[in-house]
């Protein structure tokens, strides 16, 4: 076992762990953020996608150790407090889910997406979400869902889980304290 200190949605949390073990049991386990879930344990269906340092990960495969240091996002560090992120909200909008089990990681990826390009083309949305899996189907609707999202923002997507978030003349900025 050994201590880290990981920040996830914003906050420092200590935890005493092997090296070894991933990410995702860390969050669900440890932690009891369980909204990321486990669907392969190899990388290859996208569930247990999170944010790391901005960028989309698969938290089965990634030990826990390596992220010392470095900003996690889960997904239930994605809302602004009550506010839902406009995936969130477009999610519901549009009746995504079916069974809703890979919906945290869709959205999560379907996250990264936007902050990456705001206007995805169908082409740029099925790029990125390539390695998210939907045993249920709802491509299309997940597909639907981040046009709406897109089109349903005013301001740049930002993460909810950083400190000292403050709106300036219609621009979101981040500053950390």
């Amino acid at each position: 076992m050994a201590k880290y200190q990981l920040n996830i949605n914003g906050e420092d949390i200590d935890v005493d762990v092997d090296p070894q073990m991933p990410l995702l049991w860390v969050l669900r386990d440890e932690i009891g953020l369980v909204g990321t879930k486990f669907g392969c344990g190899i990388a290859q269906c996208g569930a247990c996608t999170v944010h790391v340092s901005g960028q989309p990960i698969r938290s089965c495969i990634t030990p826990a150790s390596m992220l010392a240091g470095q900003p996690i996002r889960t997904i239930e560090g994605l809302a602004n407090g009550t506010e839902l992120h406009p995936l969130q909200q477009a999610w519901i909008d549009v009746d995504v889910p079916q069974c809703g089990y890979c919906q945290a990681g869709q959205i999560m990826s379907a996250a990264a997406l936007l902050e990456q390009n705001p206007s995805p083309t169908n082409d740029d949305i099925d790029a990125a979400m390539v390695g998210n899996y939907c045993r249920c189907g709802a491509y299309n609707r997940i597909r639907k869902a981040i046009h709406l999202a897109s089109e349903n923002t005013t301001t740049p997507f930002y993460d909810a889980s950083t400190p000292n978030i403050e709106q300036i003349d219609g621009d979101m900025k981040g500053e950390q304290a």
